[in-house]
């Protein structure tokens, strides 16, 4: 099952390409692994995967001991300070950076390993209580804030669109971000690309890559619905 929802998420990322005059090589899709034990994340690496996304610091680190060296990680959950320790020199990018502290945190522990931290900036476009994530307004301020710091780079912006029955609802959440993102590049401010925009998850990620997506978390789409009821390995190593 694993190779053929491999197939069809690629099929639908190439036609949503297509349709939007993109070329495929422009989005990187990353397999969303949490709750997911190692057997299934080494048979998606059997199918080429290369890129895995996890939510917990203690999952993320554990998989990367067992798993082959040459796996890009993605730290796309929420992080908290006391935690970035454990997973900063493991870490292609950390996208969830919302707040100044864990950013000075980041910088921190960076410097201590003379190392360069890969960041996007999370941002709460549809302004959901229940998500982390910068307000569109604070977002400038927090640019320059965040630009300072010598061992952070800044590649982009993430957001978590709502989840919706109808893809097509958040198209404006997407529109958003990536005009959001032309702001802040056309600032030319130091330390930043803005060549990042990730955004997109099973239920919508072809909307995204149509309104401009260079990294879509599919992770259902990918590996099936998560049993977190009977996950032994979210009992284990939850981070608590």
């Amino acid at each position: 099952m694993l190779k053929e929802n491999l197939a069809l998420v690629e099929k639908e990322i190439q036609e949503a390409c297509k349709r939007a005059g993109r070329d495929r090589k422009e989005v990187m899709l990353i397999a969303v692994s949490k709750t997911k034990p190692v057997c299934e994340l080494k048979e998606a690496y059997d199918l080429g995967v290369r890129v895995f996304g996890e939510n917990k610091v203690q999952e993320l680190a554990d998989k990367y001991e067992k798993l082959p060296k040459d796996i890009h990680w993605h730290m796309i959950g929420h992080l908290q300070r006391n935690k970035v320790k454990y997973i900063i020199d493991k870490v292609d990018l950390i996208h969830s950076v919302d707040s100044i502290r864990l950013a000075e945190t980041i910088e921190s522990e960076a410097a201590k390993r003379n190392i360069t931290v890969n960041i996007l900036i999370e941002v709460n476009v549809a302004g959901e209580e229940s998500k982390f994530g910068l307000s569109p307004k604070e977002l400038p301020a927090f640019v320059e804030e965040v630009a300072k710091f010598p061992h952070i780079r800044v590649q982009g912006l993430m957001t978590i669109a709502p989840f919706v029955e109808d893809s097509e609802e958040n198209r404006r959440i997407f529109e958003s971000l990536r005009k959001l993102s032309v702001d802040i590049r056309e600032k030319n401010v130091d330390n930043m690309t803005m060549r990042v925009l990730s955004m997109g998850m099973t239920n919508d990620y072809s909307v995204a890559v149509e309104e401009g997506a260079t990294m879509v978390r599919v992770g259902t789409g990918i590996f099936g619905a998560r049993d977190y009821a009977s996950s032994v390995l979210t009992h284990l190593l939850s981070d608590k």
